[in-house]
């Protein structure tokens, strides 16, 4: 492999407030006896756990990190499943995760404390026969090296680690790895790197193309998140740099290219969990379930947020039975599993959840084209007249709205897409944001908080930002110079931005903007209406609480073209809501 030349920054110091209880440097080997507690914030060990504190690993350009391993106490070799991240191998107790459960509305209680950020619970795996794989990757804490972020080099590591894995002498040869977020998108890099012992993977949410999902989505700069990320590395070295890079290649080049996975490689079985309504997992997910090689995998949309859908107790048992399947080859009728399960929201408290279907969008969904009428603020089955509507570029607030009211119980489920002509008035370049909402017979949106702490104070909190905790419809955005399809991998349904190019606008140029917003499924009752709202502005807000809206770069008037020789529309899968149900 080419050796790209990733930006790189000293990595920060250690707080107190991200220590847990073995943060400590200390290699050597305890066993933690049945009944010992973290604290009392986390429940008693159910089975004594044998913790092999600061294991050295060398990777193969001779590179030292270090692991903790957790694992049963018994003479049987186990399966292993390791958790991938840089948040600290130790840390899952620490202050400033157990702060941010709580603040959720997460009982932690249900956990031992032993468990990473974001990972599998130990406890509940040891006492399963599981040993669990607990690294700090390359230039974290006090593992050797400069640290790695979501590339090709950091699947090598992964899969180095994986190796190592499946040749102790208590494993039984068979790895598999598990957890959210970053612990989701480590596994797409691995698995492609066809790891001999890796026998089966559970992305749980996840990024799987870091320019297209995080830092430079539909082609505008969006650094909220990656700042708040440079915080994340603990580390006595460097750790690269996701805005750096961003501001050094602006375009999707080879360097962009090492930070997306070969998903073709990833021919191992895949449990994938997904949902609709996380604002930098969403696309990332579907993707990589879509696209992985493998002919074993099965994907499950949930209607809340990954984490405390992660240790649900429900979800924690189905998981079980996948990695029995795979990873300890007991037939235990997993492979029954319906391929896909998935939810219609209907943000009103009903949502129906675990609906089965052999594909997404399920089978009976047909594809509908709705087409925008400018002139009246509809979405219809039928040709239109040409009309156009316009909105301030610069205002929060500047946009054009269209609605579709339905008259029967109706279900729209798939990926939306939008097909948009569009001209800038005084600019050459336009950055449109989209979002696809329910609103209820009195013309209301509606929308979730997707954890457990609905609050007042959490509404008011995520009412213009921290959109990963309430969601409140599809959405998706595009800068028009940066329209440019990638022929090959685009197909009618699915929009494809190649981002290698820069096209701005002429004075008076009307442009075709094709616009791939989140899957969605979403069920609307008579009376109801499904508005599209266009505008220059992104109402989201940022992804977590703290963390900064992007600003784009508009000037002047958008105007949408409507109708005629212009006919924008919007493509979206229907069935009747009953349907769904069999």
């Amino acid at each position: 492999m080419k050796d790209y030349t990733f930006a790189l920054q000293p990595a920060l110091a250690d707080e107190p407030g991200r220590q847990g209880l073995f943060s400590g440097f200390a290699p050597g080997t305890v066993t933690l006896p049945k009944g010992f507690r973290v604290s009392g914030k986390f429940k008693p060990l159910p089975v004594d756990i044998i913790l092999e504190k600061d294991v050295a690993v060398t990777m193969r350009d001779g590179v030292t990190i270090y692991t903790d391993v957790l694992r049963p106490v018994t003479d049987e070799q186990v399966p292993v499943i390791v958790a991938w991240s840089p948040y600290g191998k130790s840390r899952g107790n620490a202050p400033q995760y157990d702060d941010l459960f709580r603040l959720l509305g997460m009982d932690t209680s249900v956990l031992s404390g032993l468990h990473k950020f974001e990972g599998p619970d130990p406890a509940y795996w040891c006492a399963k026969g599981y040993a669990i794989c607990h690294p700090d990757p390359r230039g974290t804490y006090n593992s050797e090296g400069d640290a790695r972020w979501w590339n090709r080099l950091e699947g090598e590591d992964f899969h180095d680690l994986v190796e190592w894995c499946g040749v102790q002498d208590w494993s039984n040869g068979k790895v598999g790895a598990s957890g959210n977020s970053y612990l989701t998108a480590s596994q797409w890099f691995m698995a492609a790197e066809r790891t001999p012992h890796l026998a089966a993977i559970a992305p749980w949410e996840g990024m799987s193309d870091i320019y297209r999902d995080l830092i430079m989505r539909g082609g505008i700069p969006d650094y909220g998140f990656a700042e708040t990320l440079r915080y994340a590395y603990i580390g006595k070295n460097q750790r690269e740099d996701l805005i750096l890079d961003a501001k050094a290649h602006p375009l999707r080049d080879e360097l962009w290219e090492q930070r997306a996975p070969e998903f073709a490689m990833i021919e191992v079985p895949a449990y994938v969990v997904a949902s609709y309504s996380n604002s930098i997992h969403t696309p990332g997910t579907f993707r990589g379930w879509r696209e992985i090689g493998s002919t074993r995998k099965w994907l499950r949309v949930h209607a809340t947020m990954e984490w405390p859908d992660y240790y649900v107790e429900e979800h924690q048992a189905d998981l079980l039975r996948f990695f029995d399947r795979f990873l300890k080859d007991i037939d235990n009728g997993w492979d029954k599993t319906p391929a896909v399960r998935y939810t219609l929201h209907d943000l009103e408290g009903n949502d129906r959840v675990n609906l089965t279907a052999t594909q997404f969008p399920p089978t009976q969904a047909v594809t509908t084209q709705f087409y925008l009428d400018a002139g009246t603020g509809a979405m219809v089955t039928g040709a239109r007249p040409a009309a156009k509507a316009s909105y301030d570029a610069t205002a929060r607030d500047g946009n054009a709205q269209f609605t579709l009211t339905v008259d029967s119980e109706t279900a729209f489920i798939g990926y939306p897409g939008l097909r948009l002509f569009a001209e800038a008035e005084g600019a050459d370049d336009m950055d449109i944001f989209v979002l696809l909402q329910k609103l209820d017979a009195d013309g209301n949106a509606l929308g979730q908080i997707t954890i457990p702490n609905k609050s007042p104070q959490m509404q008011a909190m995520t009412r213009e930002g921290a959109s990963i905790l309430h969601y409140k419809g599809s959405n998706g955005r595009l800068r028009a110079s940066m329209r440019h399809l990638d022929d090959e991998r685009s197909t009618e349904d699915l929009p494809v931005h190649s981002f290698d190019q820069v096209e701005k606008l002429a004075p008076g140029e009307i442009v075709a903007l094709d616009f791939d917003l989140f899957p969605m499924g979403m069920l609307l009752y008579p009376g109801q209406q499904l508005r599209l709202t266009v505008g220059g502005y992104n109402t989201l807000g940022g992804a977590m609480p703290g963390t900064e809206n992007l600003m784009p770069d508009n000037r002047g008037r958008h105007v949408i073209h409507t109708g005629g020789d212009h006919a924008s529309f919007l493509r979206m899968g229907t069935m009747p809501g009953r349907a769904a149900l069999g």
